[in-house]
């Protein structure tokens, strides 16, 4: 059994979303607060924060745990988040604390009591959803981009989705503390901040506010120089949002907005509450406002009754919208959701065909978004440097290489000369005095 003095170091590994990243980040934080060490190597502590977006998701999550505790069968092994809340009877005898998405931010308090008694605990709750676990942080490993949780939860139940019997109800964290904790950040000079959530756009229908609302706050906050929202359905692209768009040159020049299928008839068998016909509308809407904006999305395929005259409609439409890049999925059967129980299941073969197809249009896509930019002077956030190369990302969140040492977290001018396998390369651009 581990002794007590041993017990000071801790490394975090972070599966999913950008929410499981936030939230890790605050642990890490209480950690080192407390006076444990946070490291990569020879750690006493392991903190796993799982996710269970897909079938696949859950299997990853499950591999990183039996590894860990089959190498370091000495360390205290923290398990929690998304799995562990949609695979409630999931035990692992190497397990020390489990925990759902509630109590993440008790995690220190857990971890110091299992070093006094040596009791294994599994933190479970019905109530899990009725409240906001507030969580504020300062600071960030990767240092040139910030990440804020602002909402959690979701009642849209798409029928393919098992998030929000993961993640509960909608609630969102008070405005102040979402501009206190912005301002820390920006004081401490993080220049670019992510709002993160479940379904961020939902934001404030809790609190007899909205997202709009906020966006306006924040977009205020001195020094911040790029405000980027990680991902926004389209149904929250309100005239109040669109009026924030065109006003406030903060909010980057890229959007994400999930589409999941391009057909009408898959749209509805999804519960997407949209057909195509809006979605087009609503794109339409937003490029006049920023008429060179980046529009990535996420597309499922093969969803139950997807023939292949549907895929054809998804892949004409994805065309059509020239979005800058797809993130595709293959429909992944999620134990609880009403598409488990959908006839017409696509073979796994078919799928495999389809994502490969809807992949190569993605590519071809980006590439014909990325070409657009040669010759043009984009400022970079530069993120990391060697010797004679530094790399960073634009506005609209195209990576861009430049031939040149730069420090990081600062913004250049850069002249694109070239694409090289999907990286915009260029150098710093000299303006003329």
């Amino acid at each position: 059994m581990m002794k007590e003095k041993r017990v000071k170091k801790v490394k975090a590994i972070t599966l999913g979303c950008k929410v499981n990243a936030y939230e890790t980040e605050y642990i890490m934080s209480r950690f080192k607060k407390a006076g444990f060490l946070i490291t990569e190597e020879n750690p006493d502590i392991y903190i796993i924060n799982t996710c269970s977006v897909t079938n696949t998701s859950d299997a990853k999550s499950r591999k990183v745990i039996n590894r860990i505790i089959r190498e370091n069968p000495e360390s205290i092994v923290v398990v929690m988040g998304c799995m562990i809340e949609a695979h409630r009877d999931y035990s692992n005898d190497g397990i020390s604390i489990m925990v759902g998405n509630k109590d993440k931010s008790r995690i220190v308090e857990l971890v110091n009591e299992y070093i006094e008694n040596q009791e294994k605990k599994k933190l479970l709750y019905d109530d899990f959803d009725d409240y906001f676990e507030d969580m504020f942080i300062d600071q960030m490993q990767e240092h040139t981009r910030a990440y804020v949780k602002i909402q959690d939860g979701c009642e849209n139940f798409c029928s393919y989705c098992i998030i929000p019997y993961t993640r509960g109800r909608q609630r969102s964290k008070n405005p102040d503390k979402v501009i206190k904790e912005i301002n820390t950040l920006v004081k401490n000079g993080y220049k670019e901040v992510v709002l993160t959530g479940i379904h961020t756009g939902h934001y404030g229908s809790d609190l007899d506010t909205t997202f709009p609302s906020l966006l306006k706050r924040i977009c205020k906050i001195k020094g911040l120089e790029r405000l980027r929202i990680s991902s926004i359905e389209v149904t929250e692209l309100d005239d109040d949002f669109l009026e924030v768009l065109k006003n406030e040159s903060v909010i980057v020049n890229h959007m994400h907005i999930p589409l999941q299928a391009g057909s009408d008839a898959v749209l509805k068998s999804m519960n997407r509450k949209y057909l195509t016909d809006y979605f087009r509308k609503k794109i339409d809407t937003i490029r006049k406002i920023r008429p060179n904006i980046s529009i990535s999305t996420d597309i499922i395929v093969g969803f139950p009754g997807e023939t292949e005259e549907l895929f054809r409609e998804t892949l004409e439409f994805a065309r059509e919208m020239e979005f800058s890049k797809i993130h595709v999925f293959p429909f992944s059967v999620r134990h609880g959701t009403v598409a488990e129980t959908m006839e017409n299941q696509v073979d796994e073969n078919v799928k495999k065909d389809r994502v490969k197809r809807l992949v190569a249009l993605s590519n071809e896509l980006e590439q014909n978004y990325l070409k657009k930019f040669i010759n043009e002077v984009l400022e970079v956030l530069i993120e990391t440097s060697d010797s004679n190369t530094s790399i960073g990302h634009t506005s609209n969140y195209l990576k861009v290489r430049v031939t040149k040492n730069l420090p990081s977290n600062t913004i250049v001018k850069v002249k694109i000369k070239n694409l090289d396998n999907l990286v915009l390369e260029g150098c710093v651009y000299e303006e003329s005095k």
